[in-house]
């Protein structure tokens, strides 16, 4: 397992070392999970979308599988890099999600 703040390099798709708990996550992160399971609302209009995986980080699923969400960086003046990413049939019950602050470099699957 990686340490938080210490990205893992990108070098395909994430395995079950590369996992995080929620609790070690920042306090957005933290927030922006709980906003997920809620349902919203979401501070941008990009959250919620369909996350297409090109850079193949993920394992592949069917298209509109991965939802990414806004993680707010403080003091950045846009959507800054850092996103949770879940895959799942039901947006408020995500089967998985995942963390990447290094906007989709690298991931780390964030488990309970």
């Amino acid at each position: 397992m990686s340490t938080f703040g210490q990205p893992i390099l990108a070098r395909g798709p994430v395995t079950a070392s590369d996992s995080v708990a929620l609790t070690e996550l920042p306090r957005e992160a933290q927030q922006t999970e709980k906003l997920i399971r809620a349902g919203g609302p979401f501070p941008h209009t990009k959250d919620g979308l369909a996350f297409g995986n090109r850079e193949r980080q993920l394992p592949r699923r069917e298209r509109g599988y991965y939802r990414e969400y806004t993680v707010p960086t403080p003091g950045a003046r846009n959507r800054g890099a850092r996103r949770i990413v879940c895959g799942g049939v039901q947006v408020r019950e995500p089967e998985t999600c995942y963390y990447t602050d290094d906007h989709y470099a690298s991931f780390r699957r964030i488990v309970q």
